[in-house]
């Protein structure tokens, strides 16, 4: 612990190749400590059962992060009150008004409406013949379909709120004053959007989010702009470059899908496995600040400090899973933080299964001699960015 903190985030990230420092710090440093591009320094976890902690302890609390200027990878500090940064009970009143937008037969109704636009999706594929973009042909509409279906927003406007959302969750690859435009642009849009809800009631969860501030008081108005801001882009960005990811996973490992196409039954063991498998981030986030002194790891964490975790890195934790670096579609994954853990777990861990299991299951059914157009060398992948992703991913059949 007397070592000075290092540089994070540690180098830039290669593909889907997890930062190999985190397996070291796993063994022997796995709480360490560590200079942010912005903030200062914070505690690192990396093993599964201490990120787990950071997680679910109230010790360790999300809202004392708004307006300070805490340990960060992005240059834009959180000011807003929302899902992401609340904690009980606050985050409990919110949670519970949007919980009811993923209720089972709201999931099944998108669910429906997820296969539906899938299957026209890769019709246009199939009728452009080879090679085609499983970005452009898939991974990126189907997510905005979805989520404009839930949220009630104009399909018409995806281009310009997707615009937005890709310079907002930036980390270098846009000038910081771009990025903190970028997100109070996506502010000042839904803004628009909840009026016209107001003027033009509905039944989408805008709509219904409305309601709920207009005439049952329990939502202030800052919280359901921020609430539908961070809807949309949780919405989109994470499960859209996953549908990649995940293809480009099983195309790299032919084995496992020759498996998987063998036997369609293992499609939802596979789509845990690939959540648990495939980096999502390009480095440590979902930062929380120590309300009291705490022992994590071995290490006494002091109150006022910030820690970071890396779920990436917990999920490769040989602690929890065995042959943790090996894709094996028939594992069966359970206890994997992809969705995160605790107060803070993913609300639509749900709507994103069915999204990931409708795309990759399509693709294999509809193209069983799928496989990439170009050398694996060739291929383009997002930089400067907190999530992970392909510009593009050429496929032929």
């Amino acid at each position: 612990m007397n070592q000075p903190p290092r540089a994070y985030p540690f180098r830039e990230p290669h593909r889907l190749t997890l930062e190999p420092e985190y397996a070291r710090l796993r063994e022997e440093e796995p709480v360490s400590r560590i200079s942010l591009p912005y903030g200062g320094e914070a505690w690192l976890a990396t093993r599964h059962e201490d990120v787990k902690t950071v997680l679910g302890d109230s010790r360790f609390s999300r809202a004392a992060l708004l307006g300070r200027d805490v340990p960060r990878t992005s240059p834009r500090l959180l000011r807003d009150a929302t899902l992401h940064t609340m904690d009980p009970p606050e985050h409990s009143r919110l949670r519970k008004l949007v919980s009811k937008a993923f209720t089972p037969r709201r999931v099944d109704l998108l669910g429906q409406k997820a296969r539906a636009v899938t299957e026209d999706l890769l019709d246009r594929v199939q009728e452009q013949g080879p090679p085609a973009d499983l970005i452009e042909g898939l991974a990126a509409p189907l997510p905005i379909a979805v989520i404009c279906q839930m949220l009630g927003v104009p399909v018409a406007d995806r281009e310009r709120f997707s615009g937005w959302i890709d310079v907002a969750l930036a980390t270098t690859a846009f000038e910081p004053d771009e990025i903190v435009r970028a997100f109070d642009q996506l502010k000042t849009y839904l803004a628009e959007l909840v009026a016209h809800r107001r003027e033009h009631p509905s039944d989408d969860l805008l709509g219904a989010l409305a309601q709920a501030r207009d005439v049952e008081d329990r939502l202030s108005e800052d919280e359901l702009v921020v609430l539908g801001v961070t809807l949309l882009y949780a919405g989109l960005e994470t499960t859209s470059n996953h549908i990649g990811n995940f293809a480009y996973n099983l195309l790299t490992h032919p084995a496992q899908s020759a498996l998987l196409r063998a036997d369609p039954t293992l499609l939802d063991t596979a789509i845990e496995e690939l959540l648990r498998f495939t980096p999502t981030v390009t480095s440590a986030g979902f930062t929380r600040i120590a309300t009291e002194d705490v022992k994590l790891g071995g290490v006494l964490i002091r109150a006022g400090d910030a820690v970071m975790v890396q779920l990436d890195a917990a999920n490769r934790d040989d602690r929890a899973f065995e042959r943790p670096d090996e894709l094996d579609v028939t594992r069966k994954a359970t206890g994997h933080l992809a969705f995160g853990h605790g107060p803070h777990f993913c609300v639509a861990a749900q709507l994103a299964r069915v999204e990931l299991r409708v795309a990759i299951g399509a693709l294999l059914r509809r193209f069983p001699t799928v496989r990439l157009a170009v050398p694996e060398e060739e291929l383009s992948w997002r930089r400067g960015r907190m999530v992970r992703g392909l510009d593009a991913l050429p496929v032929t059949w």
